[in-house]
């Protein structure tokens, strides 16, 4: 991936930058993954850990690209995809959207094609080894040709939706669709 162009205003970012600040404690026992909302049952589906790790998984290798500039390469992903996700708890007809439930009460919105795409994961490892706890372990969604404010470390649940709500970022200013090939940074950007 690192010989691909980088999309317009990015820059080669050298590492992979960790979090900073607080992350959260994994107890085991009581984590879960959940999707709920407008599913096509109208209930709520749940996983342990446990459960989510026996859920077969693909691997994608990508890029990621901050929407303040940088570009981190060469990236292999393991885990969930989305798809498998959708097919287990599938939306109703009428969702158009996704919300992605984090830790601490962060959210992303996607829109319902953006999630559903084949390279979007549920990531558990990174470059064959578990996730750190600093990039999100246990589980982080994983949406390549988004900016990566779309993938929230500590995934715990997907919110399915029938019209569009804005998450944290894209209540604070940032693009609602976040494509970096077409530099949707700022929600200014809008049409």
């Amino acid at each position: 991936m690192g010989t691909e162009p980088l999309p317009p205003g990015q820059r080669l970012a050298k590492g992979w930058p960790a979090h900073y600040g607080p992350v959260p404690k994994f107890r085991p026992d009581r984590w879960n993954f959940q999707v709920f909302g407008a599913t096509a049952t109208g209930g709520k589906y749940s996983w342990t850990f446990d459960e989510v790790s026996a859920l077969p998984g693909v691997t994608i290798e990508t890029d990621l690209h901050c929407a303040s500039g940088p570009t981190s390469t060469d990236h292999e992903f393991f885990g969930v995809a989305a798809h498998t996700v959708l097919e287990l708890a599938p939306p109703a007809p009428q969702v158009t959207h996704v919300m992605a439930w984090a830790e601490y009460g962060y959210s992303a919105n996607l829109r319902l094609c953006d999630f559903a795409s084949d390279r979007t994961l549920l990531a558990t490892h990174h470059n064959g080894e578990p996730l750190t706890v600093e990039h999100g372990f246990p589980l982080r969604l994983v949406v390549p040709h988004l900016y990566g404010y779309k993938g929230p470390k500590w995934l715990r649940a997907v919110e399915y939706m029938t019209a569009d709500r804005r998450g944290f970022w894209e209540e604070r200013g940032y693009h609602n669709i976040g494509d970096p090939w077409k530099e949707q940074r700022h929600s200014y950007q809008e049409e």
